[in-house]
Formats: C-alpha cells, structure tokens, sequence
C-alpha cells in the first residue's frame, strides 16, 4: 500500500508494543491570518525576503509570519506542516508552508497568508468557514524544505557597492538554519564574519573591491559550505547569483 506524504510524517511516531499502532507526537498551538488583495504574502516581512517573501517559490503563497519560532531570524526560510482542528472543516492533511516573517497574534505560532490559512479547509466552503473563525487551535510538525534548484544569493536593495553589502540567501532545502556567513579578505588573508542585521539579512560594511568570495555554515553541518561561485565585482542592488550547491 503506498503512503501519502502525511503519513511519511510517522517517522516521528513513537510505535508501541504493537506495531499497528503508531502514537504521532505534533505541536499544539493556535493560527490565524492576515489579508492582501491577492491572498499571497507581504514583501515587508521581517525575514527581509521581499518580494520573494509574497510567494516563496514552489509554495505559492503559502507562507507565514511566526512567533516564537522566529528564533531572531533563525527561523526564516523554514518550513512547517500545519492541520487545524475543527472537524468536518479541517483537513487532514494540513498545509505545507514556509516562514517569511514576524508576526503575533492571540496566543498564536502563525500568522499565515490567507492562501495558507484556508488551505487547512477541506473545501471551498470550509475555507471560507475558517475565515469567519479567525483564529484556530492546530497541530504542527517542523519539516524539509522541498524548494527546487540550487542556493541563491540575492543582494538586498539596500546594499550600495562599494560601500555596504547586505544579502539573504535563499532555497535553502532539508531542515537546516544558515547559522553563520563569512566575507573573505584578501588584503589580509582571512575569513571574516558578516553581521545578521535582521531576519535573514546579513551585511558587511566597506567590503573589499573585486570579487566577493562567501562561504556559510547550516545547523548539522560541520563544514563550511562552499557555494562554488564568486559574486563579481560589478555587483549591484537587486541582483541575485545561483549558487552550484543544493542542500538536502
């Protein structure tokens, strides 16, 4: 019998003496919402995402502010299964999302896109009844990332070369934080950190001219990762630079 992708999720089960019976240990906590004209994210999310942040590729829309899982920027980028509990209205099997932003509500963890919120629906119905509830008591698992394609660097607008640099990096897959970024410097041979201004968004003031060599690190990786690329030196603003690494 081939299993659905919720089930997979048993793999945090705990199974008992009898193995019919599997015993799932998920998160309680509460959801609500917030509204745009198009039901999509917010460019202005704490995260520093941007325009990105309104969709999160390969989520389309299902993205969402957190609380305490926010951890200071830490938990940008991450992606969590979430299934509400009202039956008759509720989905069993949940939304997928991803993490674009801050943000609170009445006793909340997410504070989702309207497109994530009513995907718990079962139907178009329930997902308009979930709207009048407002907010909801759910369930929630932290799970992989599922983006395809490689890491990218995307150079905030704020950055002016030559004289401050600021990016997030993005796609990252599996279940993994980016935890440190570092700038390397030639005039003194040496790898020095960048600074987590906020969200996502690391920065480094006066970087060296030419080329801009960077290496991260992820949470459970030991190693530094290598992106394989040099960002060239005629960098601007807005611009963004594939990576030749894909995390898993």
């Amino acid at each position: 019998m081939e299993l659905s992708f919720k089930h997979q999720l048993g793999l945090v089960c705990v199974l008992l003496l009898f193995p019919s019976l599997c015993y799932c240990e998920y998160t309680k906590s509460r959801a609500t919402f917030y509204s745009t004209s198009d039901g999509y994210g917010t460019p202005t999310g704490a995260c520093g995402f941007g325009e990105y942040g309104r969709k999160m590729n390969w989520y389309d829309g299902k993205v969402s502010g957190v609380s305490e899982l926010w951890r200071n920027g830490a938990g940008c980028g991450t992606c969590y299964w979430v299934r509400c509990q009202i039956e008759n209205v509720c989905d069993v099997n949940g939304v997928y999302l991803a993490v674009t932003d801050q943000g609170y509500g009445d006793r909340t963890d997410f504070v989702m896109s309207e497109r994530a919120f009513t995907k718990m629906g079962l139907n178009e119905n329930a997902a308009q009844e979930l709207k009048k509830y407002g907010t909801v008591d759910i369930e929630y698992e932290r799970v992989p990332c599922t983006y395809t394609g490689n890491v990218v660097f995307h150079i905030q607008e704020t950055s002016s070369n030559p004289g401050y640099f600021a990016l997030v990096i993005l796609y990252v897959n599996g279940i993994h934080d980016i935890t440190n970024v570092e700038m390397w410097q030639p005039e003194s041979g040496e790898w020095k950190a960048l600074n987590r201004n906020h969200g996502a968004v690391f920065d480094f003031p006066n970087p060296p001219s030419g080329e801009i060599r960077l290496r991260f690190k992820v949470s459970g990786m030991a190693e530094w990762v290598d992106p394989k690329i040099v960002i060239p030196s005629n960098w601007g603003p807005g611009a963004s630079y594939v990576t030749q690494v894909q995390l898993k």
